[in-house]
């Protein structure tokens, strides 16, 4: 399988993915239901990822699932074969007429991610179904059919959480935290302060930041954390500052220092 096949271009999104979030195949494996080896395979393109292992990596690392969705079902058609255009047949010349153009392979290329998109939409609406379904059940069935979550443990709790990334420790996974306060400040910037309640931590995310912009977390007793955008790779993405453990909003003060202008504070 090779970069220039959509199973490719898959796992190297997933790989950018998994590097940008610091977290290492044995964390990967620690935290979700998938093995190390299976982990790489899936990020070397060696074989084909599950649809749950997606979700579960974008889970894990809090990253909107949306875009490597589009990817895999563009994958899945390709490691399907339903990709593959079918010959179509060949029109007899009639005198006069211009022949017919063939198809390229851009053409054919562009066939297939229309198909993937339409089976998309067509997914959203079997599972909005499968939801509705599952919903009118009793609560004794649902609690046999349901599945395993795709993050499953976490690597730190409370004091072990100081000063360690969520993202590599499984703190912000989504379904795993609730968000305390949301502010915006300078030029559209988001600034939330989050809590996960199984590692028993805060932190502050932040979207929108441009390269040199810092956001600092003041808490009581003089702890403070904070997280600077380095360059165009992280602008407009996610940034998290590192956890300082604990499980309320009180006495916190989130700053924004954006080069040429006065900090910005919030006070919760």
């Amino acid at each position: 399988m090779t970069a220039s096949t959509a199973g490719g271009e898959l796992a190297e999104e997933l790989r950018r993915v998994r590097e940008r979030s610091g977290l290492s195949l044995a964390a990967l494996a620690a935290r979700t239901p998938y093995s190390k080896s299976s982990w790489e395979r899936y990020l070397n393109g060696k074989k084909p990822a599950p649809r749950q292992a997606v979700e579960a990596l974008c889970a894990l690392t809090g990253t909107p699932p949306g875009r490597l969705l589009a990817f895999w079902e563009l994958a899945d058609a390709e490691w399907s074969g339903r990709a593959r255009p079918a010959s179509a047949p060949r029109e007899p010349e009639v005198p006069g007429r211009p022949a017919p153009s063939p198809v390229t392979p851009a053409a054919a290329r562009a066939g297939v991610r229309w198909w993937a998109v339409a089976a998309a939409v067509a997914g959203v609406a079997v599972a909005c179904l499968a939801v509705l379904a599952f919903a009118d059940r009793n609560p004794d069935e649902q609690a046999r059919t349901a599945t395993e979550p795709p993050v499953r443990n976490v690597g730190c709790s409370a004091d072990s959480c100081e000063g360690k990334s969520p993202v590599a420790m499984g703190c912000g996974a989504a379904g795993m935290i609730t968000t305390l306060a949301t502010h915006t400040a300078y030029g559209g910037r988001r600034l939330e302060l989050r809590h996960a309640e199984l590692c028993h931590a805060v932190w502050v995310r932040a979207t929108g930041l441009m390269p040199g912009d810092r956001v600092e977390l003041s808490l009581p007793a003089g702890r403070t954390r904070s997280v600077t955008a380095e360059g165009s790779l992280d602008a407009g993405r996610y940034l998290a500052t590192p956890m300082a453990s604990g499980d309320n909003r009180t006495s916190t003060r989130i700053c924004l220092d954006v080069p040429g202008r006065r900090p910005e504070c919030f006070t919760d």
